[in-house]
């Protein structure tokens, strides 16, 4: 029950953000007239108001559920640095709480963030892309992740750093990014101990 709840949840705020997404491209655009009408104008603000204020609700209600069930890995997730809320709810939900996968490779690889190499004969490489196979919602939350982890989070940044360095693309460098924030995840919420930057620098790839 407590999955199925979640998972209703999940599509609710997902419904309000996109339209509030939508509202706030509105509002822009009202903006960008000069001189919006102002009925429209405060109508849309009422709606995005709204919006915001059932946003709110949802997040505490899955929190509240979490608490219930699974507050000590989403305090041990959100420690990891650029690992957000939702993105640690969404992984402790597809994995019922890190009891599906016996490593984080088989993790990675079910997510789809495990890169795959074309190739065209037996000795030609094409470019190294992103699996399209796998839970795309949370392979897109840990994308968006990323962004915050190259600045906060030292491995991540190295690894960004790296990939950027020898001259490859930076949507490649921040898949390689969204791989190593799964790794670090797996390896805390399997022992138990919060981030440490010491720590998880050691951990085994």
């Amino acid at each position: 029950m407590f999955k199925v709840n979640v998972l209703q949840l999940f599509r609710l705020m997902d419904s309000c953000i996109k339209k509030r997404t939508a509202t706030k491209n509105k509002i822009y655009g009202e903006e960008v007239l000069g001189i919006p009408s102002k009925y429209v104008y405060r109508s849309l603000k009422r709606i995005k108001k709204y919006l915001d204020k059932e946003i709110l609700g949802i997040e505490k209600k899955l929190l509240s559920l979490v608490k219930q069930e699974q507050q000590v890995q989403l305090t041990l997730l959100t420690s990891i640095p650029g690992i957000e809320f939702k993105t640690a709810l969404f992984m402790i939900l597809i994995t019922d709480g890190f009891t599906k996968f016996e490593n984080s490779k088989q993790l990675c690889s079910y997510v789809g963030i495990t890169p795959t190499i074309r190739e065209s004969g037996s000795s030609v490489r094409g470019k190294s892309r992103i699996s399209k196979v796998g839970n795309r919602k949370l392979r897109n939350l840990l994308f968006l992740c990323s962004f915050n982890a190259c600045k906060h989070n030292k491995a991540c940044r190295d690894i960004y750093e790296r990939i950027v360095n020898k001259g490859k693309g930076k949507k490649l460098a921040l898949i390689a990014v969204s791989n190593k924030l799964i790794k670090q995840s797996f390896a805390i919420a399997k022992s138990g101990l919060p981030y440490d930057e010491t720590y998880v620098s050691v951990l085994p790839k």
